[in-house]
């Protein structure tokens, strides 16, 4: 059995029994019940993943899946190509967008070249190119079942290695120019959506550009015809082996019940296709926020997924996932330390006297 196999079928459901103990910890806490909005819900559903009512986090670790894609070569991007190159060497010492916030949040990074057109020169880069960039997804499909399957298991590799050492906590990142129009595709394709419903300006698009890009895609999804119901083939077809990889983040986080972070658009679409090979895996998804990226909207609404923080973003490479490391943090804060009604001397009786606000919304 492969390891992508192997993976699917190892991955089951969160625990459902540890979330009902740390929630009825967490309405026993000394505040109206549900006051604290969504850190409770992460509080509980974190529980869930680890099997322990009370958990702290000891190393988080963002990982960056690096590529480039072959669809630039139809103008997509207003940004050129090289930039993947020059960022993939550059992400590592911490000077960028999701550097700088990782650092913020005492988090590491593990950048990954996975399909970068250009030589990467940084040796803290870890090298697991699979071709130099994808095809052209006008012209063809953009990679091998084998290598979409190769890229997969790559991410799951990789995470897998850093779960042994220790990280508990993950984010998911990217970087590779022309990456929008990929997950654009990969959405449109799984989600049987219409791309003009959901393509979006990427990086700093002219109108001309833009329109120009959906006509791209369209064409894209027209040559390829990928099958909705076959996530390997969808991701072979039209997508990246960033996306790929991230996907194998995904899948070996759930088996090594570990909770993970989304950030934005090419993200999601990774979170997509992990969903769609395995549903149980949205128990260990964490959303840090919601991108500006329409094609996010669908994404969200196909898994009922809420994001953390809205914080009009949509630089990717990660950088949402320390924000959101921040918050999930002072939820497992909330439950190891806030007192219990028990604790201060408050019975049974005057505790049931207060509302439920969750209740209230309920109305």
């Amino acid at each position: 059995m492969s390891l992508l196999k192997e993976t699917i079928s190892s991955i089951t459901a969160s625990d459902k029994e540890a979330i009902e103990r740390a929630s009825k910890h967490i309405d026993n806490l000394t505040k109206p019940i549900g006051s604290l909005g969504r850190l409770e819900q992460i509080g509980a559903r974190y529980a869930g993943i680890t099997g322990k009512v009370f958990n702290r986090v000891n190393k988080r670790n963002i990982i960056v899946m690096c590529s480039d894609n072959g669809i630039c070569e139809e103008g997509v991007s207003a940004a050129d190509q090289i930039i993947t190159e020059v960022m993939t060497n550059g992400i590592p010492e911490m000077k960028t967008g999701v550097g700088v916030l990782a650092a913020f949040a005492n988090a590491e990074l593990t950048v990954v070249d996975i399909g970068v057109k250009g030589d990467i020169t940084n040796p803290k880069v870890i090298n697991r190119k699979i071709m130099r960039g994808t095809s052209n997804i006008c012209k063809g499909p953009a990679m091998s079942r084998e290598n979409a399957v190769r890229a997969i298991e790559t991410g799951i590799e990789i995470t897998d290695k850093l779960c042994h050492e220790g990280y508990d906590l993950f984010g998911t990142g990217e970087m590779g120019i022309g990456n929008t129009s990929t997950s654009a595709a990969i959405i449109a394709a799984l989600l049987e959506i219409d791309v003009d419903e959901l393509v979006g300006m990427g990086v700093g698009l002219t109108k001309e550009q833009f329109e120009n890009k959906k006509r791209v895609l369209k064409k894209a999804l027209e040559i390829n015809n990928p099958n909705p119901k076959d996530v390997i083939d969808v991701l072979s077809k039209v997508g990246g082996f960033d996306i790929a990889g991230m996907c194998g983040c995904f899948l070996s986080a759930a088996k090594n019940k570990r909770a993970i972070v989304i950030d934005g658009v090419i993200s999601c679409a990774a979170a997509l296709c992990t969903y769609m090979l395995k549903p149980e895996c949205k128990d260990y998804m964490f959303t840090s926020h919601k991108s500006d990226e329409k094609a996010v909207n669908y994404v969200f609404k196909y898994m009922e997924l809420e994001p953390i923080l809205h914080l009009n973003m949509r630089l990717g490479e990660g950088s949402g996932c320390p924000l959101a490391f921040n918050v999930i943090e002072a939820a497992l804060y909330v439950v190891n330390n806030m007192a219990t009604f028990g604790d201060i001397g408050i019975g049974e009786e005057s505790k049931d006297k207060l509302i439920d606000i969750r209740e209230e919304k309920t109305k």
